[in-house]
């Protein structure tokens, strides 16, 4: 199917510091319809194009119009991604490839456009009252923390992209007050993301051990060496296992809530909060225990503002991917409405 055809298909990608997801999509009436994805290991690869190049060899098609959502900030069509070596350029990959339309998004930027168009499954409430307006936030915490907010109304809203993970990380008891050093003394600037994160449940962790608060399994740390060491940490906890493993995941639930209640605060997010990225659904056990809750709502003079603000976790591990393709549809109208003058 080529891009003059009366059904398109838009590509489009995920594109994230541990893996990359391809995927071909067609109009459905409800949201994109998938017709194939892949994911790649983003390492192994020298660069987005490489894999596109690849993906598109196999499935032997030329898409109407491409969009990829990109960990990182986007600006004028390019963008440096946070936590690979790789320089994507929409124009680049529009020269390479001849895509008639190529749109480069933050990853969060594209999972805000799959919002609207998520069934009642796909979602799980933590805080589960009534949206009072449009206006929405968005945390996604996974190899590195991305935010956004969506603003506007219900038929027409806009996604604000930010780096809001990169702010500063700020102390909100005393027991956060010897973290925030201990990770000072490591990284120099503490930022939110050197905790609510992968990497940042291991920065919790390694807190708890090397300041002697808790000991350390050996059984954990040789399953840390041969794995993922956040997943083998999020695993030991949920199982009750390690009580190192289970305190280190309590403080991360604990400062993801109050951290999402920030951005609650910033954008007044009385339509809710979404939890995206792909840690989340993972620790849907502790993130329900209700520290989260206790920590996201604990806002002082606000409390009672931000506790009635609903919270929901985005269970499709595919939202980026799938707002990508909405927006690279949204595209392809664009394109014809333009033809069409």
């Amino acid at each position: 199917m080529n891009a003059e055809s009366r059904m398109p298909l838009v590509l489009a990608g995920d594109v994230g510091g541990t893996k990359t997801v391809l995927g071909l999509f067609s109009v459905d009436p409800v949201r994109p319809k998938t017709e194939v994805e892949t994911s790649f290991a983003s390492r192994e690869a020298s660069d987005l194009e490489t894999l596109i190049e690849g993906f598109l060899q196999q499935q032997g098609v030329e898409p109407a119009a491409a969009c990829f959502g990109v960990a990182g900030p986007v600006t004028d069509g390019k963008c440096r991604a946070t936590n690979l070596p790789w320089r994507i350029s929409e124009n680049d990959i529009q020269a390479r490839f001849g895509f008639p339309r190529v749109v480069l998004l933050n990853d969060l930027t594209a999972t805000a456009h799959a919002i609207d168009v998520l069934r009642a499954e796909e979602l799980y409430a933590l805080n589960p009252t009534s949206p009072k307006s449009a206006r929405v936030g968005l945390v996604a915490p996974g190899t590195g923390l991305g935010m956004a907010l969506l603003l506007g109304t219900d038929q027409n809203r806009r996604c604000v992209p930010s780096e809001g993970g990169h702010m500063d990380f700020a102390p909100v008891h005393r027991n956060d007050l010897g973290l925030w050093e201990y990770l000072h003394r490591r990284f120099g600037h503490v930022s939110v993301e050197r905790l609510v994160s992968g990497p940042g449940l291991v920065n919790i962790y390694s807190y708890l051990k090397d300041t002697g608060t808790y000991e350390e399994p050996e059984w954990l740390a040789r399953q840390m060496e041969s794995e993922n060491p956040a997943k083998a940490i999020s695993q030991a906890a949920l199982a009750d296992k390690a009580l190192l493993a289970v305190e280190a995941l309590a403080r991360f639930a604990s400062i993801l809530g109050s951290v999402s209640g920030n951005l609650a605060l910033i954008g007044l997010t009385t339509g809710g909060i979404y939890l995206g990225g792909g840690i989340a659904p993972q620790i849907l056990p502790e993130l329900s225990k209700g520290g989260f809750l206790k920590a996201f709502s604990d806002k002082g003079r606000f409390r009672d503002l931000v506790a009635k603000i609903p919270v929901r976790v985005i269970l499709n591990p595919r939202a980026a991917l799938l707002g990508a393709a909405r927006c690279g549809l949204e595209a392809v109208q664009e394109m014809r409405q333009e033809q069409r003058l």
